[in-house]
C-alpha cells in the first residue's frame, strides 16, 4: 500500500482524498454556521430561535437545505437561462476553491503555495462575477441594479483589504499564510501575534470583511426595503441556495484570513499550550460570532455612506498605514518589531 501511495495514481488518490476533506470540513461548518447565526440574532431579539428539528434544532439548517433541494426551479420568462443558472454554481465554486490554500496546521494545508495570498485574492475578485452574472441574466431592473451594488461595494473594499494585507506581507517578507503564522510565534503567546503591532488595522480589517462579504450592515445588494432582496430576488431552490452557501463559506473564509493574518493561526496563545488545529479552528468560530452579534445589532448603512466609508476614510487610512509599516519595517524599530523577517520569525 506505501508503495501504491507514491504511485502515479496513488498520488493523485491522496489528493482527492484531501479535496474531499477540505470540502466536508467546510460543508459540514455550513450548517453549524448558519444555526449558529440564527441562535445568536434569535438571542440578541430575546426569542428563542431554531428549536424543533433535531435536537436543540441543530438540524434545523438540514431540513432548510431539503426544502430547497426538492423544491422546483423557476427561471423567469425573459432571462438568459444559461448564465442564470450559471451565475449561483460560479458563486459557490469559487468560494469553495479558496480553502485550497488555508493552513489548518504547520502542514495541514492542501496547497502550500508561495503566493497563497495572490491566490485567495484573485478567486476573491472573480466571486464578484457570480452576482453580477446572476443580476443580468435574470432580465429585471431590481436585480440588476442589486448585483451592480454588490459590484462597486466588493471591488472597493477590496482595495482596502489588500493594502491592510500588504502591511502584513512587509513584516513577514512572504505571501505564504504558513509563513505568516510562523512569523508570529514566540516565548509572549499571544502578544508575539500581528494583532499588536498591526492594531489600528484589525478594526479595518474586520469591517471590510463585513463589506466584501455583503454581511449586514453592508448588506446593500440584499436590502429587502429597497430592492426587494437584490440580485437573488429571482431565484427560488437550489440557485438560492448556492448563492447563500457560498456567501456564508466566503464569511467563513473572512474569519479565517483574520486569524492567520492576525491573530496567530494555529498558535496557542498561551506559552508552553501546545499549537495545533483546534486553536485555528476556535478562533475562527470566535470571529464568526462577533459576524454574528454585529448583523444583530448594527443598524444598515445608507449606499452613499457605505461608499464614502470605502473611499475616503478606509483606503486612505490603510494606504498610510503601508508607508508606516514600510518605515517602521526597513529601521527595525523597537527590536524588529514590525520585521520578523529581519529577526528570522
Amino acid at each position: 500500500m506505501a508503495e501504491f501511495l507514491t504511485t502515479g495514481p496513488g498520488i493523485a488518490l491522496i489528493i482527492v482524498a484531501q479535496c474531499l476533506a477540505v470540502i466536508a470540513f467546510v460543508m459540514i461548518s455550513l450548517l453549524f454556521l448558519v444555526y449558529g447565526d440564527r441562535k445568536i440574532w434569535a438571542a440578541v431579539q430575546m426569542r428563542r430561535g431554531p428549536n424543533v428539528v433535531g435536537a436543540w434544532g441543530l438540524l434545523q439548517t438540514v431540513a432548510d437545505a431539503l426544502k430547497y433541494v426538492v423544491k422546483e426551479i423557476v427561471i423567469p420568462a425573459g432571462a438568459d437561462k444559461t448564465v442564470f443558472m450559471l451565475a449561483p454554481m460560479l458563486a459557490f465554486v469559487l468560494a469553495l476553491i479558496s480553502w485550497a490554500v488555508i493552513p489548518f496546521n504547520d502542514t495541514w494545508v492542501l496547497a502550500d503555495l508561495n503566493v497563497a495570498v495572490l491566490y485567495v485574492f484573485a478567486i476573491g475578485s472573480l466571486e464578484v462575477y457570480g452576482v453580477i452574472m446572476g443580476g443580468w441574466a435574470s432580465n429585471s431592473k431590481y436585480p440588476f441594479l442589486g448585483s451592480l451594488r454588490s459590484a462597486a461595494q466588493m471591488i472597493s473594499y477590496e482595495v482596502s483589504i489588500g493594502l491592510i494585507i500588504i502591511g502584513v506581507i512587509i513584516s513577514t517578507g512572504s505571501l505564504n499564510f504558513g509563513d505568516i503564522v510562523r512569523a508570529q510565534d514566540g516565548n509572549l503567546g499571544l502578544f508575539n501575534w500581528y494583532w499588536l503591532p498591526h492594531l489600528p488595522m484589525v478594526f479595518l480589517f474586520f469591517i471590510s470583511a463585513l463589506a466584501e462579504t455583503n454581511r449586514p450592515p453592508f448588506d446593500l445588494p440584499e436590502a429587502e426595503s429597497e430592492l426587494v432582496a437584490g440580485y437573488q430576488v429571482e431565484y427560488s431552490s437550489t440557485p438560492f441556495l448556492l448563492f447563500m452557501a457560498g456567501e456564508y463559506i466566503a464569511i467563513f473564509l473572512m474569519c479565517a484570513l483574520i486569524t492567520l493574518l492576525f491573530f496567530g493561526g494555529w498558535l496557542s496563545p498561551i506559552p508552553g499550550v501546545a499549537d495545533g488545529a483546534l486553536w485555528m479552528v476556535g478562533k475562527m468560530a470566535v470571529f464568526f460570532f462577533l459576524f454574528a452579534m454585529v448583523k444583530a445589532i448594527v443598524p444598515r448603512y445608507r449606499y452613499d455612506q457605505l461608499m464614502r466609508l470605502g473611499w475616503k476614510v478606509f483606503l486612505p487610512l490603510s494606504l498610510a498605514w503601508v508607508v508606516i509599516v514600510a518605515f517602521l519595517a526597513q529601521y527595525q524599530v523597537l527590536g524588529g518589531f514590525w520585521a520578523r523577517w529581519a529577526v528570522g520569525g
